[in-house]
């Protein structure tokens, strides 16, 4: 037995159950079912450019015969629900698993998106484990059920299980025959005349998926106390188990399609029924539509995680003193050294509409910087940029900017770009190239050259990119330079056409050595060097700043900002 993360649980049984390709891209909180992945040689595994195309590699591995899994967070759906979508219409030929982690509570999202709703409208079956040891089986009994059934399966997870430990019993991995692909239009050639007998087989199968998951063993009753009985699955199940530890439970683990008369015979058991689950009342309506009496959403709430204590407070009244009452607020912040903090100083600085996008820099949002003005997703920026510019004309909106990162350009940035200087914006976009995927942990990306596995790979040259595809200028400054920035800044927005400014420093987490940390000295308690909002430096209660030498990485970036020459040490 081996204490794992969920995560790594997951990865774990997917080895074991003999998959050969696996293909994602990072996603708080499902990156480290990826990273784990990785280290099995018996499996190939990537980073892809995005979900759409790691959804597509995982179709296309799947059609040629041999086991695969796409991971993704729930915004990430989105992004490859184009693909998700026909291949519920293609299925499968070798098993394809689809890894899905929700994010309740937004801990590292921009929104509460429930994944279950995909499932049931693209008409796939999705399984949702409560614990670790049930994340490895419930990912082998996807495979099985995604050849069974010839479907695409998801198996979901939440912030709390992908992050949460518990023990874990190791098997042997089953290695699997490749199964022969063999052509046939009327299966794998989505036009309409072949689509329309696939429907049919979609059908057909979520009919029969109906029937069987009634006798499926990881949809069980859990017969108690019979005055209060709980319908919920996941890790809540383990919040009920906790916070009510007498009351009869249905523990429901295939989310799609659930086992409603296993359900409706578990209902007449009980005196009351409720239904715990996080986000959307998905289960509840369900089991209202069949006509099954419940409760559910009169007593939770649609937003955030629940808890034993919010459980406990809702159905036996016990009252428990939140533990987050006294706490201060510790909003987050860039890291010492972030490259970006100086890039958000200037646009801040010169009065600038920033529509920036998903990654660290959105922290650019919070004071003391306070220079972002939109995030909505992936990409986003540069279209909502060019949309001012088209709604208000381009001089009125002159001093309306684009900020993304390197990984997130390349996850869907390149064609906002595109529209940009076919559609003949005057847009500057300004590239945050830190030379990872920061946000999730330094993940590689095409223009790092490096692979999931370590390998090295051609490096994707952002400069001739950009060009490429119309940029009028490109301008690759030092994001360290504040000078250097604000001047290309000022130039690019001054450019007819679409300007492109690239501010290029390696994340300060990436090195291993700093520059001696810097210090103060003589301070006028002017509070300029506050301004940039670096967590290294701290106001002491006399108004004077001093600078944690544990936390500086030596950047320089604080030095100009002090007339009075009082920060020393450091390099740029």
């Amino acid at each position: 037995m081996k204490l794992m993360l969920g995560n790594e649980a997951i990865a774990r049984g997917a080895y074991e159950a003999g998959v050969k390709v696996v293909s994602a891209y990072p996603g708080t909180p499902s990156t480290e079912v990826t990273e784990n992945i990785a280290r099995y040689d018996e499996v190939y595994a990537e980073w892809a450019p995005n979900e759409k195309v790691a959804f597509e590699v995982a179709i296309g591995a799947s059609y040629a015969g041999v086991r695969s899994m796409v991971c993704m967070k729930h915004v990430g759906v989105n992004v490859a629900a184009d693909p998700m979508f026909t291949a519920a219409y293609t299925g499968v030929n070798g098993g394809l698993v689809i890894l899905a982690a929700d994010d309740p509570g937004m801990h590292s999202s921009q929104n509460e998106q429930d994944t279950r709703f995909y499932a049931r409208s693209a008409h796939i079956p999705m399984l949702e484990p409560s614990d670790s040891m049930e994340a490895k089986e419930f990912t082998k009994l996807a495979f099985e059920l995604s050849e069974k059934y010839d479907t695409p399966v998801f198996v979901r997870t939440t912030t709390r299980l992908a992050h949460s430990q518990s023990y874990v019993e190791e098997c042997d991995r089953t290695e699997i025959a490749v199964k022969p692909y063999q052509k046939d239009i009327t299966k794998y050639t989505m036009m309409p005349s072949s689509a329309i007998g696939r429907h049919v087989k979609v059908e057909e199968r979520e009919n029969q998926l109906k029937v069987d998951v009634e006798t499926m063993s990881i949809n069980r009753e859990e017969l108690n106390d019979l005055s209060l009985g709980i319908v919920c699955s996941g890790v809540v199940y383990q919040y009920v188990k906790d916070a009510l530890p007498d009351a009869s439970i249905f523990k429901i683990g295939s989310v799609y399609p659930i086992p409603i008369e296993s359900i409706r015979a578990f209902s007449k058991k009980v005196k009351r029924l409720v239904v715990v689950e996080e986000l959307e009342p998905f289960f509840e309506n369900q089991l209202k539509a069949n006509g099954i009496q419940c409760e559910g959403k009169n007593l939770f709430s649609k937003l955030g995680e629940l808890s034993v204590y919010e459980i406990k407070s809702k159905l036996i009244g016990e009252k428990t003193e939140s533990l987050k009452a006294d706490l201060p607020l510790r909003p987050p912040v860039m890291c010492a050294g972030c490259p970006h903090r100086g890039v958000f100083y200037v646009l801040k600085k010169l009065g600038l509409t920033v529509s920036a996008d998903i990654g660290c820099y959105t922290l650019g949002a919070v004071a003391p910087l306070s220079a972002v003005d939109t995030v909505v997703c992936m990409g986003a920026s540069i279209g909502i940029a060019h949309g001012f510019k088209k709604a208000l004309g381009e001089e009125a909106a002159k001093k309306v900017v684009s900020v993304i990162g390197d990984s997130t350009f390349i996850h869907s940035g390149i064609t906002g770009l595109i529209n940009a200087v076919y559609n003949g914006s005057n847009l500057t976009l300004i590239i945050l190239d830190n030379s990872t995927t920061g946000m999730t942990g330094h993940q590689n990306h095409p223009a790092t050259g490096l692979t999931l596995k370590g390998t090295p790979s051609p490096i994707l040259d952002l400069v001739e990119l950009c060009k490429v595809v119309g940029s009028k200028s490109v301008t690759v400054v030092d994001a360290y330079d504040m000078p250097a920035v604000e001047k290309a800044v000022k130039s690019a927005i001054d450019e007819e056409g679409v300007s492109v400014v690239i501010a290029k420093r390696p994340c300060a987490l990436l090195s291993k050595k700093y520059p001696p940390a810097l210090s103060i000295d003589g301070c006028k308690k002017c509070g300029a060097c506050l301004k940039i909002g670096c967590p290294a430096i701290e106001k002491q209660k006399d108004g004077s700043a001093r600078i944690n030498s544990s936390l500086c990485v030596g950047c320089g970036l604080c030095v100009g900002l002090c007339k009075f020459n009082a920060i020393k040490g450091g390099e740029k």
